[in-house]
């Protein structure tokens, strides 16, 4: 045993003679492996994945402004809407050594009205699809050449692309914010490669001029290059413009789309997030899986004491086991985590997290850093099950191995209920900080209160099971043996029902924290809508429209609604740096007294004019530490700097948004320049003739009660993210509890011969299995939804102030009861392949 030599060959015999009981931990460790393999390339993603150009295919480098924020020691804060060049970027670059030729590109958002069948799927119900128009110069971004026709010369004049539906010779009617204006077909270009995403048309840079807010300004440059490497040219303009990104090859797309840095910063993430919260699980279901492994030898480490084996060699000997079984399952997860990323990958573009092509990155570091960390995590687990056997005196260890480890002591009940009620106090959080810190600090809470349940999960099993054990007792002989049974061994009917509560609490946690935010935003977003109708246009509408609207007979009040993001800063309570992003709406303060209702508390929307001035929502004040006079600092969606006073303070963010500003400010930094929507509120008798008037200049018309919250999207995509999160972490559990309840039932093989040889029949033991396994099932439901309770309610009462939180009802019984019925079904076939065995085999078979 001191030698290397010697321990080597009693993990050699280990292995060999307790396979059963080392197979419960690899595939423990071969599903964390799995798991973090694949987040590990969705980060990886986040970093060096992307989407590769399409328009801009044909140029060498493109030039573009920084789409994000730095925030100091965290991931950079995207902005959601174009940053403008500067004025003289395209001049200046063009002068630089090597650079052939500089092409700006603009994007206009056009609708083409009446596009019938040719639209396909982008046509929305009133027959428009939206397109995108550019500047004809922008043509050699693509490499698109005439086909047919001319290029297009006066305001009336537009190019379509080959497979448009549209011949030279056409007109058609485009509409931008909602004013349309007839056009002529005059010509037709195709390219080698056709972009994909959405339909382009071309017009004079005249007329793109005259449509865009901001008179035309380059949102991106395309810089075509002229005996030298192309690589070379965009390191000279990122040292001669430091604050412009060239880009070259596939990481031109990162200027072509914005949502490409947004979805690079989600994996980022969303990964790191989720690999932390699995190494957690993960430690913790393996942690339980190799104290079952030891219990089941409890008497193999008890006869080493007793020849003289010190502690650290057992701790050695356990720790040895482990990683070599470790390291075999942690190879074998790597593959099946790389495939894993890819059913990730389309879980979040079906939930619009992600683009569609936004393209993984599949390099070895995930491989490496699941080895690592897995491994990392096994053995720390190996530390905690082998820290009891090692440091038993040998004579209570043999003790133990015949009778069974005694209740846990004292200082472990005391540091459970230390954990509960810290668990507990985080709970209360969302009562004093509101928003989304709500729903972090209940996911907190949560985590606290399921360690607690570890910790004295013995302890609450033993007290359950004499709370019922007197009606088990009187019920029947099988219920007698069922409850002296898990009276008896605590400790391993908490190893077979704490995985199961930990799926229930965690579950209930992770869908009703947001449930609860997004049914309270949608509450205010429909009682503080009290115009009649909400009027919008596919590609957005303009100040003009709104003017119309407003001028229409039985019109009282129109309104435009200007939707953005913000990235404000703030300090922690050590004077750390914060960054985090705020919706942000822009209103009309002349023309809300009819439409919009925020349900101000303080100061007033009057108030607000100009870019100086701001209203924000009880929870950023509370959040940002702001009242009225206080200035809200950052940077607007376009990357302009904001510095605002404070005039006005509404209830109603969740509903609309964080900060409200005058919408014509918030038009003037965003991409499209245009309303979002328009809230209308009409005579009641004029509603029907205002409603087929509005729809009949091709506008979509919708109650104005059916408004959603803004920032609804962003809403949707985070409960999917957590809905994904909590499937894969799930799923991962209900393994768990296969695992670890057939590997408890295992351990049992010897018991249940034992009774059969003494007298009992076949079906009084799996009468009494039956029961064991519902009492397992029951307790396990009641702790998990009991350790799910303090949190919800306390996100319920600060977010919504309602004692009972608004849970998804039938996501909440699946979970309750799908993970009730693993337990049932993994002690029924643990039970039956336990009892494969004659009895006389089995009890002969071990000393």
């Amino acid at each position: 045993m001191s030698g290397t030599l010697g321990l080597s060959r009693l993990v050699g015999a280990d292995l060999r003679h307790h396979r059963g009981s080392f197979v419960g931990v690899a595939v423990a460790v071969f599903v964390a492996s799995a798991l973090v393999t694949g987040l590990g390339v969705l980060v990886e993603s986040g970093m060096r994945g992307g989407l590769a150009p399409e328009r801009y295919s044909a140029v060498d480098v493109v030039v573009g402004a920084p789409q994000q924020v730095d925030v100091p020691e965290d991931l950079p804060v995207p902005l959601r809407e174009r940053v403008p060049l500067p004025a003289d970027a395209a001049r200046d670059i063009a002068a630089l050594p090597g650079v052939d030729r500089v092409v700006a590109d603009v994007t206009i958002p056009l609708s083409l009205q009446d596009a019938g069948a040719d639209a396909g799927a982008d046509a929305d119900a009133g027959g428009s699809v939206l397109v995108e128009a550019h500047p004809w110069p922008s043509t050699a971004l693509t490499g698109f050449e005439l086909r047919e026709g001319g290029e297009p010369a006066a305001a009336d004049e537009v190019v379509v692309t080959a497979g448009s539906g549209l011949a030279v010779g056409d007109a058609v009617v485009l509409a931008h914010g909602g004013v349309p204006s007839e056009y002529r077909v005059v010509g037709e270009v195709a390219a080698p490669v056709m972009p994909e995403r959405g339909a382009h048309v071309f017009l004079s840079e005249r007329r793109i001029d005259q449509l865009d807010p901001h008179e035309g300004a380059a949102q991106a440059l395309g810089v075509f290059v002229s005996g030298v490497d192309p690589e070379q040219t965009a390191g000279a303009i990122r040292e001669a413009f430091p604050d412009l990104i060239a880009r070259t090859g596939d990481a031109r797309g990162d200027v072509e789309f914005l949502d490409s840095g947004a979805a690079r910063s989600t994996l980022v993430a969303i990964g790191s997030a989720f690999v932390g919260t699995c190494i957690l699980v993960a430690m913790f279901i393996v942690a339980g899986t190799l104290s079952l492994s030891v219990q089941s030898r409890r008497r193999d480490y008890a006869l080493l004491r007793a020849v003289g084996a010190s502690p650290s060699q057992v701790h050695a000997l356990v720790a040895r086991e482990v990683l070599w079984v470790s390291a075999v399952a942690v190879l074998l997860g790597i593959a099946p985590g790389y495939l894993l990323s890819t059913v990730l990958q389309a879980a979040f573009v079906s939930g619009g997290v992600i683009p569609g092509d936004f393209a993984l990155a599949t390099g070895p570091l995930p491989a490496v850093g699941a080895v690592l960390l897995v491994l990392a995590s096994a053995w720390g687990a190996a530390r905690i099950a082998a820290a009891r056997v090692a440091k038993l005196d040998p004579v209570e260890a043999l003790r133990e191995s015949a009778t069974g480890a005694p209740a846990i002591g004292l200082p472990r009940i005391i540091t459970g209920i230390v954990l509960a009620a810290a668990g507990i106090s985080v709970s209360t959080v969302p009562l004093v900080v509101r928003g989304q810190v709500a729903a972090g600090a209940a996911a907190g809470a949560a985590m606290l209160l399921i360690v607690a349940l570890a910790v004295l999960g013995p302890w609450l099993v033993s007290l359950s099971v004499r709370l019922v054990g007197t009606v088990l007792r009187r019920s029947s002989c099988a219920g007698f043996l069922a409850s002296a049974n898990a009276a008896a061994h605590s400790r391993r009917l908490a190893s077979a029902i704490l995985p199961v509560a930990l799926g229930i609490g965690l579950g209930l946690v992770q869908i009703g924290a947001p449930s609860i935010i997004a049914a309270e935003a949608a509450t205010q977003a429909s009682a503080g809508v009290i115009a009649d109708l909400r009027v919008a246009a596919p590609s957005g509408l303009s100040p003009e429209a709104v003017d119309v609207i407003r001028e229409m007979p039985g019109v009282t009040e129109a309104s435009g609604v200007a939707l953005s993001a913000a990235v404000v800063d703030s300090f922690d309570f050590e004077g750390k740096l914060e960054r985090a992003e705020h919706v942000l709406q822009g209103v009309d303060p002349e023309n809300i007294a009819h439409s919009l209702d925020l349900r101000v508390r303080e100061g007033s929307l009057a108030d607000l004019d100009g870019i100086a001035t701001v209203a924000v929502s009880t929870d950023a004040a509370q959040t940002l530490g702001l009242g009225i006079g206080g200035t809200v600092v950052g940077q607007l969606g376009d990357g302009s700097p904001l510095k605002a006073t404070v005039v006005a303070v509404y209830e109603r963010g969740l509903g609309f948004g964080d900060l409200t500003m005058a919408a014509e400010e918030v038009r003037a930094h965003t991409t499209t320049g245009l309303d979002a929507f328009a809230l209308v509120a009409v005579d009641e008798a004029a509603t029907g003739e205002v409603r087929a008037a509005l729809e009949a200049r091709g506008l979509l018309v919708t109650d104005g009660s059916g408004q959603g919250a803004a920032g609804a999207g962003a809403h949707a995509q985070n409960g999917w993210v957590n809905l994904v999160a909590l499937l894969v972490i799930l799923g991962y559990i209900a393994i768990a509890v296969v695992n670890t309840l057939v590997m408890a039932t295992g351990e049992r093989s010897r018991e249940l011969a034992l009774l059969q040889l003494i007298g009992s029949s076949r079906g009084q033991v799996r009468s009494m299995m039956r029961i064991e396994a519902v009492l397992v099932a029951a307790i396990a439901m009641v702790f998990g939804v009991v350790v799910a309770i303090p949190p919800l309610i306390g996100v319920s009462m600060g977010i919504s102030g309602q004692p009972i939180p608004a849970l998804p009802v039938l996501g909440s019984f699946l979970i309750v009861g799908a993970m009730g019925a693993l337990a049932l079904v993994a002690m029924w076939v643990g039970t039956t392949a336990t009892m494969r065995t004659r009895p006389i085999e089995e009890i002969g078979s071990r000393q």
